[in-house]
């Protein structure tokens, strides 16, 4: 499983994003909390579309989860239409994907 954190900083301490669509950086981890790599977001600002664009190119990092603090509603119809699944979680990422490896 890919899982990708909506992040506000590059490193795996950074602080949760609260708006899914508008984060800096995604981070992207493994089932086992491993990082893979980190992607920034081209439409951390501009105009709307953005949880569009998210989604496509999460997908096309083949993302399975994604994290973040808020998601849209039309980011949510967009990763829904793309088979992924999201989480809404606050503070730090590692203590995010801590939570996911438990359940």
């Amino acid at each position: 499983m890919r899982i990708a954190v909506a992040a506000l900083k590059k490193k795996e301490n950074s602080q949760i994003s609260m708006q899914a669509g508008r984060a800096p950086y995604y981070l992207i981890f493994n089932e086992k909390s491993e990082i893979l790599g980190t992607v920034p977001n081209p439409f951390k600002r501009g105009g709307g579309g953005a949880g569009f664009g998210v989604a496509k190119m999460l997908a096309d990092e083949k993302i399975d989860m994604v994290i973040a603090g808020g998601f849209g509603k039309n980011m949510i119809e967009a990763l829904e239409e793309r088979g992924m699944k999201y989480l809404e979680a606050t503070g730090d990422v590692k203590e995010a994907l801590l939570q996911i490896e438990k359940e």
